[in-house]
This record gives structure tokens, sequence and C-alpha cells, in this order.
């Protein structure tokens, strides 16, 4: 299993409108790094949904339903690539970007080191590290 982070604008789809359509094509992204993190991503592995711009937040976990296929939007070039996620839990409580820049433990974490990519991976280490913050 794989760990990665996904990133959102929570007034165009955030993880509470996931938890309620119980799964989402996640299309959109128009970056050659992102969309290579897409292909490589395999059924089972999780994600954490971040919402981006407004809140700043880490907001829940979700988990790949279906590896990578065209994006149905992308017609004739096919350059892009969409994953099928379903939610798995929200977070007990929303991790700010904020304090993950104050955690030294996490200054290489993608979030912080490549802020624009929506799709980045993550060490396991870090997204239960992450979870755990969400607990305290």
């Amino acid at each position: 299993m794989a760990y990665w982070m996904m990133k959102t604008e929570p007034g165009e789809f955030s993880f509470e409108d996931l938890v309620r359509d119980g799964k989402t094509v996640w299309d959109g992204v128009r970056n050659f790094q992102a969309r290579n993190n897409l292909k490589a991503m395999k059924k089972g592995d999780r994600v954490l949904i971040y919402h981006s711009v407004t809140e700043k937040a880490l907001a829940g976990i979700a988990e790949v339903s279906r590896e990578h296929y065209p994006d149905p939007k992308d017609n004739p070039k096919q350059d892009w690539v969409v994953v099928d996620i379903i939610p798995v839990q929200p977070l007990k409580r929303r991790v700010t970007l904020a304090e993950i820049k104050a955690d030294p433990r996490l200054a290489d974490l993608p979030l912080i080191r490549q802020s624009r990519l929506s799709v980045m991976p993550l060490e396991q280490t870090d997204f239960d590290y992450l979870v755990k913050l969400s607990e305290k």
C-alpha cells in the first residue's frame, strides 16, 4: 500500500462532498508530475484529503477504489488521467497548514516543498504522523 495527499478547494469539492457522494472521480489534474502520481496509485492506497485555498487543512482519509484511466474530459489527446476514490473517515480534528509548517518533523513534506503540487506521495510514517496529529 502507498500513501498520498490530494489537494482540493473545499468550495469546489470538499471531503464532506466525498462522504455525501460516497465516491468521486478525481479529475481536473493538469500538471504532469501530479498526473504521474495519479498513474502510480493502486487500488487500496490511502489518501489524505487537504482543503486548499480557504481552509488550508487536512480534512479526511480516502482510498483509491479504481486505478488510473483516461480522463473523459481530455478527448482526443488522452494526456490526462483520473482515479476514483471513496471516503474512509474524516480526521478527528483538522490539521492546519500552520501546524504542519511549525512541525520540524514535517519540513520535507511535499506539501511544504512543492506547495503547488495537487497530488503528492507521502511516506507511511508521515501519513501516520499526520493522522496522529488530528487526534490531539
